[in-house]
């Protein structure tokens, strides 16, 4: 790359070269020719005069004159050539491609000065002159000059473009080197980190330049991005492998201690067997939500629903899990009325559960549960009396795979469930957050803040429907009846 950039970098410089020669080449042409011409028809004018004002008694006297005046000034030729009435010119020979034509002898004739040039770059200009006693034809003088052609100077552009080329060249090489530079270390970081070094990173120089600066942050941010990852992704299967591992420890004893008649109390085995059995289904189901939630695979039924039935619902069908655990479960919906917001029932439902259970992972006497409007917001809360959050691991309890290190908590979980909760809620349209401590230093509070809705258009109807009179729309109209 570095090559074929210090190679369009000169073929750019030489065009421009080029095209800058031959267009001074020709301006500067032009420029001399009229130039030239100018010159030449002034002086013809003065010569001209001279001949007409003077008296000359012979032809060597007018020789000899003008043979000064041809010295002089430099000339090619002064000629005095007879032009006659019926157009034709005779005198001396015209110099070799000067013809009658170009001398225009009608405009000659009408006593105008003609100039021009020939394509010899023969500078000329004829004018007509009066000379006393000559009335048999008339005079006219010619007056020609060799105009220097500029392509003689053309060895000193060529010169000069040479040395720019030269200069080009350095400066390309630099300039190629610098942009392809880190160019280079990027593509050296990138196939690095494609073969599994994740820890190379983009070398940065001062007064790099700003778009290349850019990238190697790019990069370098990656790299990082994917260290992190590939940390998570570690602790993701070392938290998950213990989870499996312990539950399968409990089933695979329990029921060796079955089978081998070990145990006095088969039915407790079974119990704990089935209690483990459930705690890896919830496992497994965590894992194939988010990998539904990732492949966006999963659905949502959004709708009007009432949040408050769903709190109570999901709260009634944790009563046991809390009784079983030593914990006073409180149910606290803000109203009789219904709380109305856009939600899909199952997947809401999933959310507070999913919070219930972490909650009451780490309770210490007593989880409560409840839902209302806060600050003319519906939303869905629960809370525990737990060890509160340090306040720098608040904003990444939501993360995928990261566990928190509450002290006390029952059991330590995968990291897994409240950032279903996160991708759920945000999937509806709504936002959850966690505040810790609550009260005393203890306890942490989760919060969903949902979309309000507008009550169902049966809801609407069958509550208008509910005010009426028992006898309905006819006794309302018949009220003047008997």
């Amino acid at each position: 790359m570095r090559r074929r950039l210090t190679i369009a970098i000169l073929l750019l410089v030489a065009g421009t070269v080029v095209v800058t020669t031959i267009g001074s080449y020709y301006f500067i042409q032009r420029a001399a020719i009229s130039t030239g011409q100018q010159e030449l028809a002034g002086q013809a004018r003065a010569i001209s005069q001279t001949f007409s004002d003077t008296t000359y008694r012979t032809k060597a006297a007018f020789t000899r004159e003008k043979r000064a005046i041809t010295e002089t000034g430099a000339f090619d030729s002064i000629d005095l050539v007879a032009l006659h009435s019926d157009g034709s010119i005779t005198g001396p020979a015209l110099p070799s491609g000067l013809t009658t034509a170009r001398l225009d002898v009608p405009g000659l004739q009408n006593d105008r000065q003609v100039t021009g040039h020939t394509s010899s770059l023969l500078a000329y200009s004829a004018i007509p002159t009066p000379i006393a006693g000559v009335t048999a034809y008339l005079p006219v003088v010619v007056v020609t000059r060799q105009i220097h052609d500029p392509a003689n100077g053309l060895r000193y552009f060529l010169l000069v473009g040479a040395i720019g080329l030269a200069l080009a060249a350095v400066v390309a090489a630099t300039l190629a080197r610098r942009f392809t530079r880190p160019l280079v270390d990027a593509v050296t970081a990138t196939r690095r980190i494609a073969s599994g070094d994740l820890d190379a990173t983009v070398p940065k120089t001062p007064h790099e330049v700003p778009e290349l600066a850019q990238l190697a942050d790019s990069i370098n941010a990656m790299g990082a991005n994917l260290v992190r990852a590939r940390d998570q992704e570690r602790q993701f299967l070392l938290s998950v492998s213990h989870e499996l591992r312990t539950p399968l420890t409990s089933i695979r004893g329990y029921a060796d201690a079955v089978v081998d008649g070990a145990t006095d109390d088969p039915a407790a085995a079974a119990a704990v067997i089935s209690a483990e059995a459930r705690r890896l289904e919830r496992l497994v189901q965590d894992l194939l939500d988010l990998a539904r939630l990732d492949a966006d695979r999963f659905s949502l039924d959004l709708q009007a629903l009432d949040c408050g039935e769903v709190v109570r619902q999901v709260a009634e069908g944790f009563r046991p899990r809390a009784a079983e655990l030593g914990l006073d479960l409180v149910t606290s919906v803000g109203s009789e009325a219904p709380l109305w917001v856009t939600a899909d029932a199952d997947r809401l439902g999933q959310v507070v559960a999913n919070l219930v259970e972490n909650a009451s992972s780490f309770a210490a006497h007593r989880v409560a549960v409840g839902a209302g409007s806060v600050v003319g917001r519906p939303a869905a809360w629960v809370v525990d009396d737990g060890p509160g959050i340090p306040p720098d691991q608040l904003s990444r309890v939501f993360e995928r795979h990261f566990i928190s290190d509450r002290w006390r908590g029952r059991r330590k979980g995968s990291g897994l469930g409240l950032a279903i909760v996160s991708e759920l809620a945000t999937a509806m349209g709504a936002t959850v957050q966690a505040d810790s401590p609550v009260d005393d230093g203890h306890g942490t509070r989760m919060v969903v803040w949902l979309r309000p809705a507008p009550p169902p258009a049966d809801h609407v109807v069958g509550a208008a429907a509910a005010l009426l009179p028992s006898g309905g729309v006819g006794d309302m109209d018949g009220r003047n009846d008997g």
